[in-house]
């Protein structure tokens, strides 16, 4: 897309998204693929070359995905324990986990024909790139972190609102998944080993015993969860660690 053609796509863009940008470097950098990212070579010309000849670097969208990833985060959480007030922690953990999963992401940016708006290598288009559900969904977070620089919080917020609220029903029995198995798949998707969990301690008679788990993942600090069943604290142990892990990643 030239720099001529790309400009009334941007104005289009920012009807979708509902926000007129004061600044649009920041939209057209949420739009940059790295595979779109020129690099300048380390290997030293036959000749000198003037500052017109000069590639100009182009900033990709890692950096703002990695910030629309947090406000992302901030906004669904809120909107989950707004909407769900009787919800455990766990509960939400779980609705929070299929709102904002790759596929769930890839939803939003095609409902936006996002993938239209991307810029790509012409290898990577030409393998479909922009139809990929990760490009798409790292775009979406990309776009996120743009409209929350330019704009602020409430003009993310209003965005992803608009676009999270009708997907509500769809994870309202969303969290048939148990703690065990949506905290085992939060960890398969981070490539990280499975979660290991062991007996802290069990008291009281036999016939009405009291289980105190922990749970772990990686090197990271342990939950505990109590239970009448190894299964059931189980459960809880690793419901609590799941909060605790969507917090911090919000």
């Amino acid at each position: 897309m030239t720099a001529e053609s790309r400009k009334p796509a941007l104005e289009q863009l920012q009807q979708a998204l509902g926000h007129k940008f004061a600044d649009t470097k920041v939209l057209e950098e949420a739009l940059v693929h790295p595979s779109a990212n020129p690099r300048r070579s380390r290997a030293k010309s036959a000749r000198a070359k003037t500052p017109a000849e000069t590639p100009q670097a182009v900033r990709d969208y890692n950096r703002l995905e990695f910030i629309g990833d947090r406000v992302l985060g901030l906004v669904v959480a809120t909107l989950l324990a707004e909407r769900f007030p009787q919800a455990e922690a766990g509960e939400l953990a779980l609705r929070y986990n299929a709102l904002v999963k790759q596929e769930s992401l890839a939803r939003f940016a095609q409902s936006l024909g996002l993938g239209d708006f991307i810029q790509l290598s012409r290898s990577e288009r030409d393998s479909g790139g922009a139809g990929k559900p990760a490009i798409l969904a790292d775009a979406c977070e990309a776009v996120v972190a743009a409209l929350y620089l330019d704009g602020g919080l409430k003009v993310a917020e209003r965005f992803v609102r608009r676009y999270m609220e009708p997907m509500l029903g769809e994870v309202t029995n969303g969290a048939a998944k148990d703690p065990k198995t949506a905290l085992q798949e939060w960890a398969a998707a981070r490539g990280m080993a499975a979660p290991r969990y062991e007996i802290v301690s069990t008291e009281g008679p036999p016939h009405e015993p009291r289980f105190t788990v922990a749970v772990k993942l990686g090197n990271g600090d342990p939950a505990k969860g109590q239970g009448g069943s190894k299964r059931a604290a189980e459960q809880e142990a690793a419901g609590r660690l799941l909060d605790r892990l969507v917090t911090e990643k919000a």
